[in-house]
């Protein structure tokens, strides 16, 4: 029997998109996947397949992320003396428990992989805050990330090139292409089960400043006008979502009279979700910040055209000759945008299609499988020993 290094991943909580890259880790390395809250996003409904992993909830009954840092380090070192693994992958490192996670290891001596999907871009840097990070991200032995741009930030923050590999955010393909696919095979009786129209838009948001909602109503508004001036009936949006915006949202559609033309069919489970790729024409994404974007992975692996912002940390490697980019902030170019997918022939959109079918295949969870084994056989091997200033500010909020 071949040896599999026993590795314990830690996420807030094991929802069906970590469950998905987690079975795909499972045939690679002993996996036991660690959340901190079982009831934290309950919403997004379960996973539709048998777990090939060792699930520990370490905290069954809390819904709220209102424990103390004494709560979680037993917690999580209670967790740790029980699994035994040989090494431990972290999400982030100022995510909810991370930094506690961290110092158990480090205190157990337990190399560690950082899982990230931070850029330099996502926000304002400042000099002292980047000088703690560079010492946070040196108790790690490797790191597992999306992309380039995330790559780039950690080899910034003094991460080894050679120590970083990709694979991070995928989500599962088979799954969204699978149900798709049936969807479409029935269309017309389920567009009319779920209201929906012929021709329309997608968006996938929670309804909150960064999302850059606002933006996409207007330059939907735009776009309309451009297109009835052309002749072209204008498509519809759907907007999936929910969030503390949704009554300035409803306000602004009554502002423009876009009612009937903007859908707000509310926060949509996982089991759900394929119906609205499946039958929309194009994806928009309008964040004015996104560190990754797991909803375009959604809709490139449903065959879709996306239009996206290019501050969204996917863009280099999920928009590449199946739709367009965008600047969030100038609100001329997405009307533009939304013109140009929808003045495309239906041969020409199905080629865009068939382009997100095939970068989709680069990004399924067997890709995250081979990253985490790559950087928990990198930290086995060359394990980093924690400076005294490393151990101090992983106790410390950044």
């Amino acid at each position: 029997m071949v040896y599999k290094p026993a590795i314990a991943v830690v996420f807030h909580y094991i929802g069906p998109y970590h469950h998905a890259r987690l079975n795909a880790a499972a045939s690679r390395l002993s996996v036991t996947g660690f959340e901190w809250l079982a009831k934290a996003h309950d919403a997004w409904g379960k996973a539709g397949s048998d777990a090939r992993y060792h699930k520990v909830s370490l905290f069954p009954e809390a819904a709220h992320n209102n424990l103390g840092s004494s709560q979680l380090r037993r917690a999580f070192w209670s967790a740790l003396e029980q699994a035994n693994p040989d090494v431990v992958a972290v999400n982030g490192w100022n995510d909810f428990g991370s930094l506690v996670a961290a110092d158990c290891c480090v205190r157990r001596g337990i190399p560690m992989v950082v899982m990230s999907e931070s850029a330099r871009q996502d926000e304002p840097r400042t000099w002292w805050k980047e000088m703690i990070k560079r010492r946070v991200v040196g108790v790690y032995s490797a790191a597992l990330v999306g992309g380039q741009r995330h790559v780039e930030y950690l080899v910034e923050l003094g991460m080894p090139r050679d120590s970083i590999f990709t694979g991070y955010d995928v989500v599962d393909n088979a799954y969204f292409r699978r149900r798709a696919e049936e969807v479409r095979s029935q269309k017309s009786d389920v567009r009319k089960q779920y209201g929906l129209s012929e021709n329309y838009f997608l968006a996938s948001a929670r309804f909150i400043e960064k999302k850059n909602l606002p933006t996409l109503i207007r330059a939907y508004a735009a776009y309309r006008q451009k297109s009835e001036a052309s002749g072209n009936p204008p498509w519809d949006v759907v907007l999936l979502g929910d969030g503390p915006l949704r009554e300035a949202l409803n306000s602004q559609l009554s502002t423009l009279n876009l009612h009937a033309h903007v859908h707000l069919p509310g926060f949509k489970p996982y089991d759900e979700l394929p119906v609205y790729y499946a039958l929309a024409k194009a994806f928009v994404h309008a964040s004015t910040t996104e560190q990754w974007g797991l909803v375009v992975n959604e809709a490139v692996a449903s065959g879709l055209p996306v239009i996206v912002s290019e501050r969204c940390g996917c863009v280099p490697e999920l928009v590449r000759g199946n739709g367009f980019t965008f600047d969030p902030i100038d609100e001329r170019e997405l009307p533009s945008r939304l013109l140009q997918i929808a003045s495309l022939s239906d041969d020409e959109r199905r080629s865009l299609g068939d382009a997100s079918y095939r970068i989709a295949e680069n990004f399924a969870p067997e890709h995250f499988g081979e990253g985490l084994e790559q950087a928990a056989k990198l930290a086995l091997t060359h394990p980093r020993k924690a400076s005294l200033l490393g151990r101090t500010l992983i106790k410390l909020p950044l």
